[in-house]
């Protein structure tokens, strides 16, 4: 599943170890980071698979460290934070976290979120080449599912692992209205979030299609959501 390491980012040197003892028994390969600047720092040498990002450290916070991954990956990120405010949750969401994760935490479960969000980032296997599904697209609206690319009128838009997976499943359904339950079973391969998060998402989505001119997303009052395009 995993072809790079995952990268702990967190002050507490205690909890790092808790993490990667968890990892490892997983057969995970783990590198660490003691603080947001020597995150951004490891990020960059080691090209992670994933990373677990605290949110309250010195240098940089989980905040600014997610930002700056951002601006060149998207390599799936699960926040952990001693804080359960929902602000915090929403902006790390926003900022493209694909999970939030609050202390004190399960190892067991915290390892699961990482093998989930490492699985929704490889594509789908299919048996048979010729009935691989590699292209997705309606009007302007294209996605590539081999190259994982977004794009409208030709000019890329670039989305996280969660994001691009939102996207594909309201496209492959361009006329159907879906609940968040029905997008949390298929796009977020069951693993059980809020709505808040799907709403979060879907948000960042239409901000990122908004900034090249296009409306990709709207809001079926009382069921969820559905593809934009006329």
């Amino acid at each position: 599943m995993s072809k790079g390491p995952i990268l702990i980012v967190d002050d507490d040197p205690n909890l790092r170890e808790v993490v990667r003892v968890a990892l490892e028994l997983q057969h995970f390969e783990v590198i660490e980071a003691h603080d947001g600047k020597a995150g951004v720092e490891a990020f960059t040498r080691h090209h992670p698979s994933a990373i677990v990002l605290d949110l309250m450290m010195p240098e940089l916070d989980g905040f600014e460290v997610c930002r700056r991954v951002r601006a060149t990956s998207r390599v799936p990120i699960v926040f952990l934070s001693s804080r359960d405010d929902e602000l915090d949750r929403v902006l790390g969401l926003e900022l493209g976290g694909d999970d939030y994760v609050t202390k004190p935490f399960s190892p067991r479960e915290l390892v699961a979120r990482v093998k989930a969000v490492l699985r929704r980032a490889e594509p789908p296997a299919q048996p048979r080449d010729d009935l691989k599904e590699r292209a997705l697209s309606r009007g302007p609206l294209s996605l590539d599912l081999e190259a994982w690319r977004a794009s409208w009128n030709s000019r890329e838009v670039t989305l996280t692992v969660m994001e691009f997976q939102l996207l594909a499943t309201l496209l492959r359904a361009p006329t159907k209205a879906f609940s968040r339950e029905e997008l949390i079973d298929r796009a977020y391969d069951g693993v059980i979030v809020s709505d808040r998060t799907v709403d979060s998402h879907i948000r960042r989505v239409r901000q990122k299609f908004a900034a090249v001119g296009g409306a990709v997303v709207e809001t079926v009052h009382g069921v969820g959501y559905r593809l934009g395009l006329p």
